[in-house]
């Protein structure tokens, strides 16, 4: 199938899908309102594989040292999937099913696959890599770009961390867990009963953002958007926290965004 641009509905929610784009969901609206930043670099990606930043682009896989492109110098940044063109698996009204094959610059072969279903209330995006040859580490999150203003009030920001990472002054977390600190932030927190951030635009609506895994990055530090973005890991966690896709278990997760209209 194509890749061009998918649009997906129920309810009075909507959702474009843009295969071609990195396999990003380029729009969210609801009741006509754009929840997401527009943009051909914003809406929400997803990172794979693996999220934020690797140290100097480079990981290790047992003795084999890897080097990525330094494309936010001088780290590598939030996977290749992203600048890649996706392919459409499959469609209906209200889901849509993406693949996405890895290839060079990422020295190892496997198969990205995501799922985007939407209902009346939800958005719900789900992740897997998987392999049928040699094992490697790999990290799987999104990077949503949600509107700081619907029109009325900035959104707040409401989320209760276990911890959060303390971050070096090269943006990466130095392997030390601090209390949580107030914002502005570009941090990683740890949630170990599994991420759960509440986004509220007072008068407009309420998004809570859930998820299994145990890692978000918050970002807030944009005038025009904010970032609330689970993953598999920290950033830095290819080196640090590497969950290894095998030929028996592939690398599987999800995230579920849920609103109310206030």
């Amino acid at each position: 199938m194509s890749d061009g641009e998918i649009t997906l509905t129920a309810g009075d929610a909507e959702v474009t899908v843009l295969p071609g784009n990195g396999g990003r969901v380029g729009g969210l609206r609801v009741g006509g309102v754009e929840l997401l930043r527009q943009g051909e670099r914003f809406g929400c990606f997803p990172m794979v594989p693996w999220c934020g930043r690797i140290r100097d682009g480079r990981f290790r896989d047992g003795a084999t040292v890897h080097r990525m492109p330094l494309n936010a110098p001088p780290n590598a940044i939030h996977g290749t999937a992203r600048d890649a063109a996706w392919r459409t698996a499959r469609t209906s009204t209200d889901e849509a099913v993406l693949t996405y094959d890895l290839v060079e610059p990422w020295p190892y072969s496997g198969r990205v696959t995501q799922q985007i279903a939407l209902t009346g209330d939800s958005l719900t995006l789900t992740m897997s890599v998987e392999t049928y040859e040699s094992s490697f580490p790999a990290q799987i999150g999104w990077h949503p770009w949600f509107n700081r203003n619907l029109g009325g009030e900035d959104v707040a920001i409401d989320f209760a961390p276990a911890w959060q990472e303390e971050r070096g002054d090269d943006h990466l977390p130095t392997g030390r867990r601090i209390d949580p600190k107030p914002g502005p932030w570009d941090d990683c927190f740890g949630m170990p009963g599994g991420v759960d951030v509440t986004l509220t635009w007072p008068g407009r609506l309420e998004l809570k953002v859930t998820s299994r895994e145990e890692w978000v990055v918050v970002y807030d530090e944009q005038r025009e958007a904010v970032c609330v973005e689970p993953q598999t890991g920290p950033p830095n966690g290819l080196n640090t926290h590497p969950r290894l896709v095998t030929p028996l278990e592939p690398l599987e997760a999800s995230t579920t965004w849920t609103w109310t209209r206030l």
